[in-house]
């Protein structure tokens, strides 16, 4: 269904169409579920830029917080790129809590 992107009177209203994914990636700490949200955009503010993905969780958290994303002319592009960010760092874990002392 195509005709949804007539819905928008208004570029400014940014309606986007969205697709979910969901993926497991392996980590130090154990294997960590990342859903990835593909936005389409009825109209992009630029024009080879069509559609938008992002992952909903952080890595590279203790260093410098990162939030996978890609951009791409192509829904495939735009999730392929945001999955080989996700794969380039790690999910950085709590530290285990510490034992109780014993008495």
């Amino acid at each position: 269904m195509e005709d949804w992107k007539f819905a928008q009177k208004d570029p400014s209203e940014c309606l986007a169409k969205l697709h979910f994914y969901s993926v497991t990636k392996k980590h130090a700490c154990g294997e960590i579920e990342a859903r990835i949200t593909v936005k389409e955009f009825a109209t992009c503010k630029t024009s080879d830029l069509k559609f938008y993905a992002s992952a909903d969780i952080e890595l590279n958290q203790k260093t410098v917080p990162f939030k996978p994303f890609g951009w791409h002319e192509t829904h495939l592009g735009a999730l392929a790129e945001c999955l080989r960010n996700l794969r380039k760092f790690e999910y950085e874990c709590d530290d285990p809590a510490p034992a109780p002392a014993a008495k």
